[in-house]
């Protein structure tokens, strides 16, 4: 594992329930401003389901990923929803009320 993914662990870790963040802010916080596709990779590959909460990271526009690794789309809202993220009526997070930092 390289260094910027090890960082991006350590980022998502620190998004606190009810929370979420872009991939784009994952990626400037863990060193990368441009990352924000390496983000998806290593979240793609969560070595650490259920510890790294790779569900609290959305799109900047607040979508949910469609191909969320763990159970699609779905399971990704419900898990938000359960830790009390908003969503807008198009689905979306609202994320003037939900994003961290």
């Amino acid at each position: 594992m390289n260094e910027f993914t090890k960082r991006i662990y350590e980022v998502v870790c620190q998004i606190p329930r009810g929370r979420v963040a872009s991939y784009g802010q994952v990626a400037a916080l863990a060193g990368n401003p441009r990352g924000a596709r390496g983000v998806g990779f290593a979240l793609h590959r969560n070595p650490q389901p259920g510890v790294i909460p790779c569900h609290r990271v959305v799109f900047k526009d607040g979508s949910v990923c469609t191909g969320f690794a763990f159970g699609g789309p779905q399971v990704q809202r419900r898990m938000l929803e359960e830790e009390g993220v908003v969503f807008l009526p198009d689905g979306r997070v609202d994320m003037a009320r939900c994003r961290w930092l």
